[in-house]
């Protein structure tokens, strides 16, 4: 059974930075993708990475975030810049399209 275990998050004054790594036992299987759920609202996809590098962004991260894969650590991370407090919410990763992290927090508040 495939295991995800996230870390990272945190909190963060808006501007400022906080990334989010997810590890994968047995390797990445793709597609990758990151999600995040803002309090009060249904969890969203934000980004996903394909095997071919591709690597896609949803409007409301576009050019602030940055998502990447080292396969050899069969990892995932998501740097997240500039960031403001509708970032707010809890972060996943998910592999295979099925598999899913437990989730990590991120607060951005002044």
């Amino acid at each position: 059974q495939v295991r995800l275990v996230e870390s990272g998050g945190g909190l963060a004054q808006p501007g400022g930075s906080l990334s989010v790594s997810c590890v994968v036992s047995g390797g990445l299987t793709y597609p990758l993708a990151w999600y995040r759920r803002a309090p009060e609202k249904q969890r969203e996809m934000i980004a996903t990475l394909g095997s071919s590098g591709g690597v896609w962004y949803a409007d409301s991260v576009k050019g602030r975030f940055t998502a990447s894969r080292d396969n050899d650590k069969n990892a995932m991370y998501l740097q997240m810049d500039n960031l403001s407090p509708e970032d707010t919410g809890v972060y996943y990763c998910k592999v295979n399209g099925v598999s899913l992290g437990q989730g990590t927090q991120v607060t951005v508040s002044v």
